[in-house]
């Protein structure tokens, strides 16, 4: 492996665009220690933090946010709304590419189509940019809804409403420009690299927090940082690592024979491909969708309890989409995950399309004929595989809720080391050794991920 590496290394072009991907992955990091001038940072560290290890609803909220967005809502900086409303316009736009014509025809010329699609991305994110900042400034201005705004007395309110909203909306443009010279001039997908960026940087801490009774008590089995825990934590994560890394590399490979032709005294084709389809084919996008709307109830229940009090049902259904996060909280996860792997599938995969596109090159599927029951068939295989990737989602999805009530343990760190922060790191390093591994393939060098023998 150590080979591998200086390999990698001794390529100019391959070493550059490493080096360009890490330079921009640090200034996208020094963006964190740039706070908004106008609050209060000691009286806002001290309400982030009472927030977050409290059983507030809202505290759920900023941490699954700043899991998911490539940013920290614990710190007020210029990078504080991270590159969720660049991810919310992406998500947007490619749903509506499904049902609204004119972009289903931009999608369909190409790269040109492409780069059109990406300006109007760039436009709708500069709006949710601006509506996102102002109602977090809202929120900062008046302590969360506690009534102790944690703004400076010597600012007015204008000022820090349009000001914030400003320098928050360039920070985020600022981190989709990084990404995007990431994507032309780095390696690897810029976006991607910053979540995982953001998620890594987040680790230390969460386990430093965690494991400092023990260093100042001592490992002792029976405790909340004994010996026992950290083993089955250990296990876990090295047991979601191997999961995560077979779920993403698993395809069902569809046997594919191309028809022959003669041409002049030769006879193309007649050979045996495979279409490969990937049983994860929804990514962790599923759990992204399913874990922003369930933090909806709790709001709702919670805001109807107030209203009346003397409703136990209410309270019970607030408490039960809460921090506790029990059966019912997890049922409806799983359920959401499971919906929204085959609408997210249904959009970005299309039988007919690839029935379609078969025919034209004149390939089939042995024992199907082409066009409608070769579409019909790729369908049904898709059906049944995204069944088996959604059941492994909401697997990794719940581990956190259930190993940190069972383990008493915080949330976030049982997200980072044994759930779906893990798996979105997992994911795209194994895309950004894939990348490598084709340039260095190109070279006629071998691949990172090929074995020694061969």
């Amino acid at each position: 492996m150590l080979e591998k590496l200086i390999t990698v290394f001794r390529i100019p072009e391959l070493r550059n665009k490493i080096l360009l991907t890490i330079g921009l992955l640090a200034v996208y990091r020094l963006g964190f220690w740039v706070p908004l001038p106008f609050i209060d940072q000691e009286l806002f560290r001290a309400q982030m933090e009472k927030l977050q290890q409290g059983s507030s609803g809202f505290g759920q909220v900023i941490q699954m946010v700043s899991l998911f967005s490539a940013s920290n809502l614990g710190n007020s900086t210029i990078f504080g709304l991270g590159i969720m409303p660049y991810i919310s316009a992406s998500i947007i736009f490619q749903l509506m590419g499904s049902v609204y014509p004119p972009l289903e025809q931009l999608q369909k010329e190409g790269e040109a189509g492409r780069k059109k699609i990406n300006e109007y991305t760039r436009y709708a994110t500069v709006v949710i940019c601006l509506l996102q900042s102002f109602f977090w400034i809202r929120a900062i201005s008046t302590g969360f809804g506690g009534g102790n705004g944690m703004i400076m007395q010597e600012y007015n309110f204008w000022y820090i409403h349009m000001m914030g909203a400003l320098v928050m909306t360039a920070g985020t443009i600022f981190l989709m420009w990084l990404g995007e010279q990431i994507d032309e001039f780095g390696i690897g997908n810029g976006i991607s690299l910053l979540i995982m960026a953001g998620i890594l940087a987040q680790m230390p801490t969460s386990l430093y927090e965690y494991m400092q009774p023990a260093f100042e008590q001592g490992i002792r089995a029976g405790t909340d940082t004994g010996v026992d825990k950290l083993l089955l934590l250990l296990g876990l994560f090295i047991g979601v690592v191997i999961g995560v890394i077979a779920m993403t590399q698993g395809q069902r490979r569809i046997p594919i024979q191309s028809a022959k032709h003669v041409r002049g005294r030769k006879v193309m084709g007649g050979q045996r491909q495979f279409l490969p389809l990937r049983v994860n084919q929804a990514g962790v996008m599923p759990i992204i969708f399913a874990s922003s709307l369930l933090m909806f109830p709790y709001f709702m229940f919670s805001q109807a309890s107030a209203v009346w009090p003397e409703s136990m049902t209410l309270k019970t259904l607030a408490s039960a989409f809460g921090a506790g996060r029990g059966f019912l909280y997890n049922a409806s996860y799983v359920a959401l995950i499971y919906f929204f792997c085959y609408f997210w599938t249904a959009i970005t995969f299309n039988p007919k399309d690839m029935a379609n596109n078969l025919k034209d090159y004149g390939s089939f599927i042995p024992g199907y004929r082409p066009g409608t029951r070769t579409a019909a068939y790729l369908e049904q295989v898709m059906v049944r595989i995204t069944y088996v990737g959604a059941g492994f989602l909401a697997i990794v999805a719940i581990i956190p809720t259930i190993v940190a009530r069972w383990m008493n343990i915080p949330f976030m760190l049982a997200s980072f080391y044994g759930g779906t922060g893990l798996l979105i790191v997992v994911s795209v390093a194994l895309d950004l050794v894939q990348k490598i591994d084709s340039h260095l393939v190109m070279r006629n060098y071998r691949g990172m991920l090929e074995s020694d023998e061969n």
